[in-house]
């Protein structure tokens, strides 16, 4: 099957698991500035998360860029991530408007781990698709950074009961490390491209 259908589907859902998110940003009733006070929470949680979902969006497109076509398999690993990133609207305004505190902080980080787990999931079904010395492979090698993020955002889910802030420094932590979109992919496509632009039709030059 072409992967065309399966991008324009997950970039429809992200686009409205942000729009949810930024709906849940209550006017206030006064014009004075201080009425954004009790708000400031709830924008916070709203910008992590709107962070986090932009990441997931730039790698699956850096992912899928690297892809040919999919299956059933790829199809039901990319609603799993979709699955899990649909709660994040729920989970952010949860934390928002409880002020920071322990449970629905640690409930957010769980969401997160199990995108983190969901997106894992999806680029191993996608390699198994590909093969293992497609450019998809060798640019994920191992993916030591997917899985030091998922440990962080475990220990962070424990780590909210103690301080719900430092829980919250944890999320950042994350969100830092992957906040430049992941060029392996890139790195990877770009070099093979060159090795078939020096190829030529008739096999390498000099």
């Amino acid at each position: 099957m072409g992967k065309g259908r399966i991008e324009a589907f997950s970039d429809g859902v992200i686009a409205i698991i942000i729009t949810i998110m930024v709906l849940e940003l209550e006017v206030p009733h006064s014009v004075d500035i201080h009425a954004l006070l009790p708000l400031l929470p709830v924008f916070l949680s709203y910008v992590l998360s709107f962070v986090m979902i932009g990441i997931y969006w730039n790698n699956h497109h850096h992912m899928f860029h690297a892809v040919h076509h999919v299956r059933g398999g790829v199809l039901w690993a990319n609603l799993h991530l979709l699955f899990w990133m649909s709660l994040t609207p729920f989970t952010t305004a949860w934390m928002g408007e409880n002020h920071i505190e322990s449970v629905p902080v640690a409930l957010y980080g769980f969401v997160l781990m199990m995108s983190g787990i969901a997106y894992y999931i999806l680029a191993r079904a996608l390699i198994a698709l590909e093969g293992r010395d497609s450019p998809l492979a060798i640019a994920f090698g191992h993916d030591r950074k997917g899985r030091i993020s998922v440990v962080i955002y475990a220990a962070a889910i424990g780590l909210a009961f103690v301080s719900p802030w430092i829980a919250i420094a944890c999320y950042v932590a994350v969100a830092l490390i992957w906040l430049v979109p992941d060029k392996r992919v890139e790195r990877v496509l770009l070099s093979a491209h060159a090795q078939g632009d020096t190829a030529g039709p008739h096999g390498p030059s000099g």
